[in-house]
């Protein structure tokens, strides 16, 4: 029982961000739990950095050269490899750690800037492998072109961002 002689409400609520609210709820709000957690869940699926076309493209980027890094002659495994897996790793990294701070534009632009260099150390380390192992130069060739192309959607995002930056926003 939610209040002395209280059993049942009807209420609602109308929220661009959250959609529908509740209806209606019972003495064990279970109907209001589940609305409010539906609602909840649709709203941070949307708001997301998983929803950024970046992070989708570094992270299959990354899967791509992890797997490729292990191409390479088992001594450079832990030297060259290690780098771009470290590396590709990192533009992944940066986003997500950047949206996190987002409430804060300068935070958010900085930890962009830090994915973007992260990118462009990665082409770095493709490029060194494309010139010792020829032999890989195809698989590493495709993955060199890729994250050109992401170091672009990068910095095209971080000037969006600085132009349509909404203040005080929650």
């Amino acid at each position: 029982m939610i209040g002395a002689g209280f059993e049942m409400q009807e209420s609602g609520f109308e929220d661009e961000d959250f959609g529908v609210g509740i209806s209606r709820f019972d003495n064990s709000n279970e109907e209001w739990t589940m609305n409010f957690r539906y609602n909840l869940d649709t709203y941070t699926t949307q708001m997301s950095y998983k929803n950024l076309d970046i992070y989708k493209i570094s992270f299959n980027l990354f899967l791509k050269a992890h797997k490729a890094s292990f191409l390479l002659p088992k001594y450079e495994l832990f030297e060259l490899g290690s780098q771009l897996r470290r590396s590709s790793d990192s533009v992944i990294t940066n986003i997500v750690e950047g949206y996190g701070r987002s409430v804060y534009k300068n935070d958010y632009i900085r930890f962009l800037v830090f994915s973007h260099a992260s990118n462009d150390e990665t082409i770095n380390h493709l490029d060194k492998i494309i010139a010792l192992y020829p032999e890989f130069s195809a698989e590493f060739g495709i993955l060199k072109q890729e994250y050109d192309l992401l170091g672009g959607k990068i910095n095209n995002y971080k000037k969006w961002v600085k132009e349509n930056w909404i203040e005080n926003k929650p």
